[in-house]
């Protein structure tokens, strides 16, 4: 369901022919008898289009204009309703905030042709030009009226790793794995679900709280299944894509994956959309796993008055290198940058970074195979030095990032704060 029209209408037969004639599965229509409830209507749902008739105690140019100061953030659509064919009153309304006039009585034909022209005029200039979805704006149109809607569940769908693919397989590339995903998305969706776009990696669905975990249960499973036919099949039998440019040159990185954030309860203890997407991305951080797609879903609110959680990152890092005056040199630089240096590694170490030399012979490759079967080392990146120049046995054994050496010392710190920033 795209769009939300409010009627504000004293009267009881006509504007239930009016709502009759727009209502349909794009379309939701609520009337309002009551100046005050409207208002109301107005902060709660953000209609996209507000239908005004005479038959208000105020004057219908005065409350347009009011409506026009309370909405000046969401700009809604004003169509006035008027027993008056005067055309002073025509101008006056409408210069006073109203988009549309219609001179009642009105041909019920016209009018919902000119409603929908309205909506429609407003939904095409707010779509992503790439997916044809709603933008960000409208998201935050719906996550509102989400708030004060019976039995949501709103998932906050990122495309991961995808800036690593455009590298790699181009624009073009990218931009047609994500029309799949909203392809995918959009087959499993019923006329009252919701598909929106916040940026060009990260989607927001609205449904309903019975279907909402077996909805996000399904995109990671046909997306993992689709995904693999858009990688090259070097990249397909290797399991990862190599970055190419001079900058990212000898680096790995995952494919690209659905990391899904859910919430099914809770929603009357959150305030604004703002609030809303801030929360379903924290859920969506826990999704994260090293390679493949998953989701996670809040079902209860869990909270404990006072407390903070301060994200900090993990800025301890490990090296182990041969060459004990290059060792003392990295050890140093990093230092002064604010790292904090491990003396040892073993399985209840939680480095960020490791900066490990593969030796003469690449002998070292070993203990990174085994480092990378060690589950507290999952989120660890790991950069392999070497004079032997053989990239595809370093990655293949699990590192992140070739480094050949001789390397410059700037250049191993700029990926150092690359990968903790990651």
């Amino acid at each position: 369901m795209l769009s939300t029209v409010l009627i504000i209408d004293k009267r009881k037969e006509l504007p239930a022919k009016y709502k009759k004639c727009i209502d349909d599965s794009q379309t939701k229509v609520i009337i309002s008898s009551l100046l005050k409830d409207g208002l109301e209507k107005i902060q709660t749902r953000q209609p996209d289009m507000i239908i005004i008739s005479d038959s208000i105690e105020e004057d219908l140019g005065d409350f347009c204009r009011r409506i026009r100061e309370l909405t000046y953030d969401t700009r809604p659509i004003i169509v006035a309703l008027s027993k008056s064919a005067d055309t002073k009153d025509r101008i006056s309304v409408l210069e006073k905030g109203a988009d549309d006039f219609l001179s009642e009585p009105v041909n019920i034909d016209e009018f919902k042709t000119r409603i929908k022209a309205h909506l429609r005029r407003e939904i095409e200039s707010n779509l992503d030009n790439k997916t044809l979805l709603p933008n960000q704006k409208l998201v935050k149109k719906a996550l509102k009226r989400t708030l004060v809607a019976e039995n949501p569940a709103v998932l906050l769908v990122s495309v991961e790793n995808l800036d690593n693919y455009r590298t790699v397989y181009t624009d073009l590339a990218a931009d047609k794995l994500i029309q799949t995903f909203v392809a995918i998305s959009k087959s499993t969706l019923d006329e009252n679900d919701f598909i929106g776009q916040l940026n060009d990696t990260t989607f927001v669905i609205i449904t309903n709280k019975y279907s909402g975990e077996k909805l996000a249960s399904f995109l990671v499973f046909a997306f993992d299944t689709v995904a693999p036919k858009f990688y090259s099949e070097t990249d397909s039998k290797r399991g990862y894509m190599l970055l190419k440019g001079e900058r990212y040159a000898g680096m790995r990185a995952n494919f690209v994956s659905l990391c899904i954030g859910g919430i099914i309860e809770g929603f009357n203890l959150i305030s604004t959309p703002e609030a809303l997407i801030e929360k379903l991305l924290s859920i969506k951080n826990l999704a994260r796993i090293p390679s493949g797609s998953n989701y996670v879903i809040e079902r209860i609110k869990l909270s404990g008055d006072g407390s903070i959680v301060e994200d900090k990152p993990n800025k301890s890092i490990y090296i182990k290198e041969k060459d004990d005056s290059l060792n003392y040199l990295i050890r140093t630089a990093l230092e002064l940058q604010g790292y904090d240096i491990l003396s040892e590694l073993n399985e209840t170490s939680q480095p960020s970074v490791i900066i490990m030399d593969s030796g003469d012979d690449l002998s070292e490759l070993e203990l990174l195979r085994k480092i990378r079967t060690i589950p507290n080392f999952s989120e660890t990146r790991i950069i392999v030095t070497s004079t032997v120049h053989n990239k595809s046995a370093i990655l293949d054994s699990g590192a992140d990032l070739y480094l050949p050496k001789p390397y410059e010392i700037s250049d191993l710190i700029r990926w150092v704060e690359y990968f903790i920033r990651k």
